[in-house]
């Protein structure tokens, strides 16, 4: 289950991209949790669409995702990641043109 939750976690290269863009950890207090997992947790809630409770401990404790989620849109470092990343298209392979109803159990199996 492990191999399943990571798959489409960030890749190296986009965490070098995103490494910069992000905020320092704070000085005071404890350390924040690590900021790639966060970013990892909250795409994953965003890919399968799950409630912030219901995200798998892998990404840390779902409150501390949610928290640093609603921080980075506040303060526009979350537009900042996604103005970063490569688009969805660019990251994965395009669905088949073809979408005839012969066509769709391929398209629907894509």
């Amino acid at each position: 289950m492990e191999d399943r939750l990571r798959r489409d976690d960030l890749t190296d290269d986009e965490w070098t991209r995103l490494a910069p863009l992000l905020p320092a950890h704070a000085r005071q207090g404890n350390r924040w949790a690590d900021h790639r997992t966060i970013i990892d947790g909250v795409f994953f809630r965003t890919r399968t669409g799950c409630p912030w409770r219901k995200l798998p401990e892998a990404y840390g404790k779902w409150k501390t995702v949610y928290n640093r989620h609603r921080r980075w849109c506040r303060d526009g470092t979350w537009e900042a990641i996604l103005d970063a990343l490569p688009s969805a298209p660019a990251r994965r392979p395009a669905p088949p043109g073809d979408i005839r109803p012969g066509a769709m159990f391929v398209v629907a199996n894509w």
